[in-house]
């Protein structure tokens, strides 16, 4: 396969820009023509997410079986999944994906009780900060052409670390009738307490405004399609959310000692995700392109998704070939891209140039595939540049923190002038005087107790 080749930082950055994850250039135009026989008019896709949104807000459980029929075919009676049910699925998943799955959960709850704040007080100044768990949180995984059952793992594990109350699960049925059992094997142990067997938007409205029979939770959180992106994106404020995510992709940095094996899997590996990943290579040495090129070629024709990989490299990927390691990080940099692979004879020497991507995958044995999977980090991270300005999800998602003020008097004395004098200034006398006011009772305690104290 003939890919992409761009050369130059200067020709760089005129054809790489950054995905829009609310793009709706790229919604297939059946996708709109659909929109006609479900609501007998032609909607936009936001139109059509505002008008599911609305319809679950008003008509609670009666909108989610209507959508549901309408949009994937599937007649429920009950909307949740039952508890003996996710057992049954645990008890039937093949055991040795049960067993992948506890060891990845084990890596992924270590990771992040590694990484929890603490609440803080300082005693003597009279602050300090509280940092609590949120209640409830609400867990989308979608479906599609694949289950994910370590989606799940890696956005429920972090919340339940976090102290997270009560976990609830939306998911599409995959049978018609129930989730896939690896997602609901997945479900159990990561400490899930509801699963509800509803996928798409009207997933996302019943999480956010709650119905009859499904709670509303505080937040939001993980991936899916572009109309449930725009579903989260039209709910925050009703409910916080994670972030909003776009198409997977991966920025490949190698020089000429990466094997051109690794950076072709590597590449193919984002590429098989969706035909909108991005699998863009970023490299020092003209050389290894044509290997990669036929690496790609070789390992294509045994993928079972590998004509999708193949559109996907055809349509979105990229070489592009640099100067030095300096031009390939500041490209990189601009990026911000979600997943950065550092192919290079010393990557940890060059990991401290990273300032913008959604996680870091140092040398040739940290694929990005292990933080997929068994890593220890989430692989819930931000896309289309959006690093820039956001983290991946970690237990730092599903904690608040209020900070705590408790002066004594002898702060109370040495803070109280400087904040009067701010009061004033800004015009609001009513905060002046009351500080003024305890400091007035202060300075008249202490009168008091001098004179008694006197001789």
């Amino acid at each position: 396969m003939r890919l992409k080749v761009i050369r130059g930082m200067a020709q760089a950055r005129k054809e790489l820009f950054r995905v829009d994850v609310l793009n709706l250039d790229s919604v297939p135009q059946e996708v709109i023509d659909r929109t006609e026989k479900v609501f007998g008019e032609r909607l936009s896709p936001m139109e059509s997410v505002q008008r599911i949104l609305e319809d679950v807000r008003l008509q609670g459980d009666n909108a989610i079986r209507h959508y549901s029929r309408i949009l994937d075919g599937v007649e429920m009676d009950g909307l949740e999944v039952s508890k003996e049910q996710i057992t049954r699925a645990y008890e039937q998943a093949p055991g040795v994906l049960v067993e992948a799955l506890e060891f990845a959960a084990k890596r992924i709850d270590d990771f992040h009780r590694a990484t929890m704040r603490k609440s803080w007080v300082d005693l003597p100044s009279g602050i300090g900060e509280l940092v609590v768990p949120i209640e409830r949180v609400g867990i989308y995984a979608p479906g599609g052409t694949a289950s994910y059952p370590s989606t799940v793992l890696m956005t429920a594990i972090p919340a339940r670390v976090a102290g997270v109350k009560e976990i609830v699960l939306a998911t599409p049925p995959r049978d018609g009738e129930n989730p896939d059992i690896t997602v609901l094997a997945a479900a159990k142990l990561a400490g899930v307490d509801r699963v509800i067997r509803v996928g798409g938007v009207q997933a996302i409205g019943a999480m956010a405004f709650g119905t009859e029979t499904l709670p509303k939770v505080d937040k939001i959180c993980g991936p899916g399609n572009l109309f449930v992106t725009i579903a989260k994106k039209l709910v925050f404020g009703q409910v916080d959310i994670d972030g909003l995510y776009g198409p997977t992709e991966t920025v490949v940095i190698a020089d000429e000692t990466a094997s051109p094996a690794y950076c072709a899997a590597d590449m193919l590996a984002q590429a098989e995700h969706d035909p909108q990943a991005s699998a863009i290579l970023v490299t020092t040495s003209s050389a290894l392109v044509g290997e990669i090129e036929k690496e790609v070629d070789k390992q294509l024709a045994s993928l079972e998704r590998g004509e999708l990989a193949g559109a996907s490299l055809e349509r979105q990927g990229k070489v592009i070939l640099v100067d030095d390691m300096d031009d390939a990080l500041e490209l990189a940099n601009h990026i911000a891209p979600e997943h950065l692979c550092m192919m290079v004879e010393e990557p940890w020497a060059w990991a401290g140039k990273v300032k913008h991507a959604g996680g870091v995958f140092l040398g040739p044995f940290s694929p990005e595939v292990m933080g997929d999977y068994v890593a220890g980090p989430s692989h819930v991270m931000p896309t289309g540049g959006t690093a820039r300005f956001s983290s991946a999800l970690s237990v730092h998602h599903f904690l608040k923190t209020m900070p705590v003020v408790g002066l004594k008097p002898d702060e109370y004395h040495g803070l109280a002038e400087a904040a009067a004098v701010i009061a004033r200034a800004e015009g609001l006398t009513g905060h002046a005087r009351a500080v003024e006011g305890r400091l007035s009772d202060l300075t008249g305690r202490e009168d008091m107790r001098q004179r008694k104290t006197a001789p």
